[in-house]
């Protein structure tokens, strides 16, 4: 293909993804190093004889004029932001190691820093939710698969239901239902007889709640990608192992599972980038108290009150960012890794 036809078929994606991803992380990039633009925001309620009253959020220019006096917009902080007490704590964190009387007692002060206590939350949801949607994805893969091909529609149509649900709905459905009066919450004082017990009041418990979720709202995905990817296997093999007399098991493991190889690396990418960004289930939750996330501090950031900190949030977004990548380097090279050997 000449290169100037491909760079015609190239130009429409290429530009897409200059303007709705590569300008945006630039423009955060960029917006992270500078003191936040600080706006005073007041509710003014408005009446109306005949509409009734309204209320209206506008911005205090007077008082947005005296923070910035205080603190001018739009001024140059280097890396200030990221080393301040709501970011890495570089100070705070130095301190803590320098007066704790051992590292657990360090760690433990370190975690409980809003930033740290957000990653730990993250990467902890991170590193339990996507192997759990992988293994369990393809375990109703593999069971759909071998059941009578009559009834695969059926069973493909209610495995596939937590994905057409809305994550902040599945979520919000959930902790109704753990709720003291729900179902599983009334289920666990019963059994327990505890009627003090309270799956919310417990950061653990809230956290393997949270991890339910994720799994049971990731898996329709991964078991469709996997149920997809096994109807793709060749017949010639499967068929030749079983002639050499393969159990089922040794067909899974010696064929299904290579040939599945590169479709999981796929899958664990999309997932550590899902799960890392995980939002909607703690705020369905109210589990601001128990867990927290990297977007949730994002999402403070820009409801902060009355001041929008934008710097702020703009330098949780780039850290996420950066996670993300390094989180995601084993798998890019394994994969290029893959590519290479099949070159």
């Amino acid at each position: 293909m000449p290169h100037r036809t491909f760079f015609a078929f190239m130009l429409p994606s290429l530009s897409a993804m200059l303007i709705f991803i590569a300008l945006p992380i630039l423009s955060s990039a960029f917006q992270s190093l500078h003191i936040e633009h600080p706006r005073v925001l007041i509710e003014t309620e408005t009446c109306d004889p005949f509409a009734g009253c309204t209320t209206e959020t506008r911005v205090d220019a007077e008082a947005t004029r005296k923070l910035e006096e205080a603190q001018p917009a739009g001024k140059f902080n280097g890396l200030g932001t990221y080393f301040n007490s709501a970011h890495l704590a570089v100070a705070d964190v130095a301190e803590i190691w320098r007066t704790a009387p051992n590292v657990w007692q360090a760690l433990s002060k370190i975690t409980d820093l809003p930033f740290y206590r957000a990653l730990l939350f993250t990467l902890a949801y991170t590193f339990v939710v996507t192997p759990l949607s992988l293994w369990l994805g393809l375990l109703i893969a593999l069971a759909v698969n071998m059941v009578p091909q009559r009834l695969r529609g059926a069973i493909t149509y209610f495995t596939l239901l937590p994905m057409l649900v809305p994550t902040f709905l599945g979520a919000l459905v959930l902790f109704w239902m753990i709720d003291a009066r729900g179902l599983i919450g009334a289920a666990l004082i019963a059994l327990s007889g505890n009627p003090d017990l309270s799956l919310k009041a417990s950061r653990t418990l809230t956290w393997v709640v949270l991890f339910v979720h994720g799994a049971w709202n990731s898996a329709p995905f991964v078991f469709i990608v996997f149920y997809a990817a096994i109807q793709t296997v060749p017949r010639d093999t499967l068929e030749s192992a079983i002639i050499d007399g393969a159990s089922r098991w040794q067909q899974q493991r010696f064929v299904v599972f290579p040939h599945l190889r590169p479709i999981a690396i796929f899958l664990t990418l999309v997932l550590i980038m899902d799960n890392f960004r995980v939002f909607e289930s703690i705020v369905a939750f109210s589990a601001t108290a128990q867990a927290s996330s990297l977007s949730v501090l994002v999402f403070k950031d820009l409801m902060n009150g009355t001041t929008r900190l934008y710097g702020s949030a703009a330098a949780t977004s780039m850290l996420t960012i950066l996670c993300i990548a390094l989180l995601m380097m084993p798998s890019m090279v394994r994969s290029w890794q893959t590519f290479k050997g099949k070159a």
